[in-house]
């Protein structure tokens, strides 16, 4: 049985090692705060952090995660504090339907780890997770709330 570290702790999984870590994430463990979106890796609403990295779950299997640190939506705050962009996603009012969106705070929680004052092009480059319902100019305001946080 595989072993994942996740939001901290240590989690024994019954999955055959090549499972998707999204699968293993909801359905074996029960963690729903992942969502799925499209399974191939594109939209990034499964996006979580592997050793702090933006990965979407739905492309990496559980094998390849040995030893390595998961962190999901619910692991990014501290303390009972939220995270600098989990708050700004409330102050700016960002999402409308709310799917993508733990995806898309956990990509950019990256990004602003890497680039702590991303320019509108850095957005543009790493943020590449798809909101169906559109709330690009209010992610991006609340990107640059987060960085000046």
């Amino acid at each position: 049985m595989p072993a994942l570290t996740i939001n901290g702790q240590l989690r024994e999984v019954d999955s055959d090692p090549g499972t998707p870590l999204l699968w293993v994430l909801r359905d074996t463990l029960g963690l729903m705060g992942t969502k799925y979106g499209c399974g191939i890796g594109q939209c990034g609403a499964c996006t979580v952090h592997v050793e702090g990295v933006a990965t979407r779950a739905c492309s990496v299997p559980i094998a390849k995660l040995a030893g390595k640190l998961v962190t999901r939506i619910e692991g990014l705050h501290v303390n009972g504090t939220l995270h600098k962009v989990q708050q700004a996603w409330l102050d700016l009012d960002v999402p409308q339907c709310g799917y993508c969106q733990s995806g898309m705070i956990m990509a950019v929680a990256a990004l602003l780890e890497e680039k702590p004052q991303p320019t509108d092009r850095d957005i543009d480059v790493a943020i590449t997770n798809i909101c169906r319902c559109g709330t690009y100019q209010r992610i991006r305001a609340a990107i640059h709330a987060a960085a000046k946080a």
